[in-house]
């Protein structure tokens, strides 16, 4: 279902007669079924004459991990074309944007049940999820790219930018190595005392980043400990501007792939993934990577709550 149109507000400017446009704006908690849990969000609505200058100061002032901008679409037969901004640059993909996305476009338009949305890094396919009463709950996201592998790295460069020592790094499954399902993740194991101690060291990023340069510069960390199909993760990017993030999609969904592409006997495995305790912000990620033809790619479902709503004006 195509959203053909983007609705734009106008009010009077307060300093005189002059009309100034106004963006309906939302903000959502993902990967939560509870308020101020999760990964905040803003969604703009509209904003296709705004410059990629102007939607980045805006997604600073948010002060969020992402912001989107939701526009139409290219291809008449696709919901919205979606722009996905952090604190300091746009993003290819990123997996809460989508899904609180989805989840605000689905509470403004209620026969909505899939989506298609046109980002950087492709076409995402996303599933509506609703209550008995029809209300949006939340989404479910297939990623937009199978997974890829990079090179892998030593424990002891993620041991220098989270302040640990090289034996906290597990390395019996896979060494730290970069990952990606459409935003690449430097992803290594903890032990479970050493994911509770990670504390970044913003000059040792910078030095890892300068050693291995990764894709928009900004050398993201993802660790995790596992018990069985159970997982804990964080995700540190400082020189993003994301010193941690509460719940990243983008980085979960690689994850599970890379474990699943490590047991080369199963077609598909599920795995719930706990995030943001540290930070007081629990999330709760379901992440099912299946193989195909194609590669392996991954599904990431997830709970929202609507939290704020208002207008932007420029």
């Amino acid at each position: 279902m195509p959203i053909d149109e983007l609705h734009v507000n106008q009010r009077a400017n307060s300093l005189g007669d002059r009309v100034v446009p106004s963006l309906p704006f939302y903000t959502a908690d993902v990967f939560t079924s509870a308020r101020f849990g999760g990964n905040p969000l803003a969604v703009v609505i509209g904003g296709d004459t705004l410059d990629s200058m102007t939607m980045q100061a805006v997604a600073a002032e948010f002060n969020l991990s992402e912001t989107t901008f939701v526009l139409p679409p290219a291809e008449p037969g696709h919901t919205a074309r979606v722009r996905i901004f952090n604190r300091t640059a746009e993003m290819a993909f990123a997996g809460h944007p989508m899904i609180g996305t989805a989840f605000i476009l689905a509470g403004l338009h209620p026969d909505l049940a899939e989506a298609t949305f046109e980002i950087p890094a492709g076409l995402v396919h996303i599933r509506i999820e609703r209550n008995a009463d029809g209300e949006p709950v939340g989404a479910a996201v297939t990623t937009p790219q199978t997974l890829t592998l990079g090179e892998a790295l030593e424990p002891e460069v993620i041991a220098r930018v989270l302040r640990l020592a090289a034996g906290d790094v597990v390395t019996t499954t896979h060494p730290p190595m970069i990952a990606s399902n459409g935003n690449p993740y430097v992803i290594a194991e903890l032990t479970d005392d050493a994911l509770v101690r990670c504390s970044p060291d913003v000059d040792a990023f910078r030095d890892a980043l300068a050693a291995h340069p990764q894709e928009g510069g900004r050398f993201s960390v993802h660790v995790y400990c596992r018990h069985a199909r159970t997982l804990r993760a964080r995700m540190f990017a400082p020189l993003a501007g994301t010193w941690e993030d509460p719940a990243t999609g983008s980085a979960n969904a690689p994850l599970a792939c890379l474990l699943l592409a490590l047991d080369p006997g199963r077609e598909a495995a599920v795995f719930t993934i706990h995030q943001g305790i540290e930070m007081g912000r629990p999330s709760l990620l379901r992440v099912e990577a299946r193989r195909s033809a194609d590669g392996i790619a991954a599904t990431l479902h997830g709970s929202c709550v609507q939290v704020m709503q208002g207008e932007l004006t420029l």
